[in-house]
Formats: structure tokens, sequence, C-alpha cells
């Protein structure tokens, strides 16, 4: 049930839909000429404003500001936690192939860590939103693709059963009570990881943190271009959707500072 009013929560926090709402109320009759015009005017506004590079950037270094890199270089890791995300599974079922998306840096580092030494093993944490049985279950995907780069089997572990961050956290605590690991270090995108380290928190475990994907950038903001732009809009969207997000599981408890 949460999952199914996630993805209904995440209609509503887009900038585009409240653009729509707005332009089909500016249609109604009952609402009169004026109230009209003024429904219209401002549904263009939400959707020409939150298309923009300024405000893009504003919230993605909100979502952002957070993630702090604690990693160690003089630690080698019994385990780095790769949270999933970066994968297409959409694409990669109709292709057969691994497709990501911008996320791909995740495991992009995970590799980089453990072909360096700097972690034992890896642990990849992430399953399906699709519960049928021939679903693309991402940690089996991403274990493959790091074996296929030359990481040894017995150096992966892979949790599919999360379809969340709060059971990305819960999940791997198992694992890593289990393996009995002592020093982690979690990666995840800069804009998720305060969400992600609050969870692992949440259950027990506070595991060093490199954040990646990172989409600040490093322009002053007055140097930031106001043209409308698609791509500014869904990086609006994904901060917006992300400060929700972090709303709804402090309410729920499932993370901590």
């Amino acid at each position: 049930m949460f999952l199914f009013l996630s993805k209904v929560l995440d209609l509503f926090l887009a900038p585009l839909t409240w653009a729509l709402v707005l332009l089909l109320a500016s249609r109604a009759r009952r609402l009169g000429p004026r109230v009209g015009r003024a429904l219209f005017v401002l549904g263009l506004v939400v959707v020409c404003a939150f298309s923009t590079e300024w405000v893009a950037t504003l919230l993605t270094r909100r979502v952002e500001a957070g993630a702090r890199d604690t990693s160690r270089p003089d630690v080698t890791y019994d385990a780095v936690i790769v949270l999933g995300g970066g994968l297409d599974p959409s694409a990669s079922e109709r292709t057969g192939r691994p497709e990501y998306n911008a996320a791909v840096e995740r495991v992009l580092r995970g590799f980089e860590l453990l072909r360096a030494g700097r972690a034992r093993r890896v642990l990849i944490s992430g399953g399906s939103l699709d519960p049928s049985p021939e679903a693309v279950v991402e940690a089996d995907v991403l274990s493959r693709q790091l074996q296929a780069w030359g990481i040894p089997a017995e150096r992966i572990v892979t949790e599919g059963r999360s379809r969340n961050t709060r059971e990305n956290a819960v999940e791997s605590e198992r694992i890593v009570r289990r393996e009995g690991w002592r020093t982690l270090l979690l990666v995840t995108s800069a804009a998720h990881m305060p969400r992600a380290a609050g969870c692992f928190a949440a259950v027990g475990l506070r595991p060093d943190t490199l954040p990646v994907d990172v989409r600040s950038p490093s322009e002053r903001t007055g140097r930031l271009s106001w043209l409308p732009r698609a791509a500014f809009l869904a990086q609006s969207t994904d901060a917006l959707r992300e400060l929700a997000g972090r709303a709804v599981y402090r309410l729920r408890g499932w993370t901590v500072p």
C-alpha cells in the first residue's frame, strides 16, 4: 500500500501536474473569466519557473547539501554497500542487456573501490517494483556486470528483496549482522545520501558515506539561465520528490539524524 501511495504522491509532486491542473481549472466557466485568466497565467508561470536552470539548481543544491564524503582512504572496508537505482529495468527487459540511467555512478564507484582494494566485499542492495516472476532484479544484474568486469563472485553479496530506501537499510542490516562486517562504506547518489544514511542509522548502522552522481553545478546562481528546458523541469521534479520522501520518512520514523 505504501508503494502505491508513494507513486500517487509522486504524480502530485510534479510541477507539470500542478500546471496542468491550473490550466484545466482555468477553463471552468463557473469561476469567471478573471479567475480563469489568473489560473491560466499561474499554470504557465509554474511550468516555466520549474523548467529554468536557476530553480532546478537551487532545488538540487538543497537536496545535495546534506551529502558528506566521510570515506577514509586509509581504511580497507569490510564491505561497500551500493544502493540500487542506477538500472533502467524496462529498457533492460526490452534489450536483454543492462541499460543504465544517470545514477550508474553508484555501481561504477563500487567497482572502482573493489578494484583498488579499498573494500573486501560489495553488498548490492536493490530489488524490483515489478512482482512478476520474470521481472529484472537489479542486484542480480549488477552482480553479473561486476563479474563481467573481473570482480570474483565470492566478493559480491546481493540483496534483491528491497523496493525502497527503507527496505535497503532493513535488508542490508540483516546481511551485515550475519556476515559480521564492522567497517562499512555506503555509496549512493548525493541527492539520495541524506535519506539513505538516515535510514541506515535508524536500523543501527552508521557506515561511512561516499556520495556520487552529483548534479549541482559549480556556477554562481547569478550566472544560471532562466530559459526553460525540459531537462531542468525533470531535475526540479526529482528534487521535489526527494524532499517529500524525506518528510514522509521522518514522519514514519524510518530515518534519524
